[in-house]
């Protein structure tokens, strides 16, 4: 996210280094907007209001942490031997910070907690009798 474009390093740019480049404004844009919306409504229950230059800083800080987060789940999981990154990976990269620990482990618990009640439900459905009579499912009658 912050390093140096190709473009500034000497090379040309072509088709792709312009998607790039867009795609990477349009994320900037949505992460400003995002954090805007969160600095009004936290404007709003406190009494207080977010000038554009801390939105600004807020959003900026916002992408070079995510970028290093990026980085470090990325090497977590290759250190791991894998090339998904998990839940696990997540946790590792959050224990920089207490609070935030906490938050992802509690959100890990209940999405663990939310897929093993879908699980046994397909399992319970699976394993359920039909409800079917036998004179529906006989031909004889007809």
């Amino acid at each position: 996210f912050g390093g140096k474009s190709k473009m500034a390093a000497g090379y040309e740019s072509g088709p792709e280094d312009y998607e790039q480049v867009a795609y990477i404004q349009r994320l900037k844009a949505a992460v400003h907007y995002t954090v805007g919306q969160i600095c009004d409504e936290a404007g709003e229950e406190n009494g207080v209001t977010f000038s554009k230059q801390v939105i600004a800083a807020m959003s900026e800080a916002t992408m070079k942490q995510s970028g290093e987060f990026a980085v470090f789940l990325e090497l977590f999981a290759r250190h791991g031997k894998r090339t998904v990154v998990n839940a696990d990976d997540v946790k590792l990269v959050a224990a920089r910070s207490r609070p935030l620990e906490l938050h992802i482990s509690q959100m890990a618990d209940s999405l663990a907690a939310e897929r093993e009640k879908k699980k046994s439900k397909k399992t319970k459905k699976a394993t359920a009798p039909h409800n079917n009579s036998d004179a529906e499912n006989d031909d004889s009658n007809m």
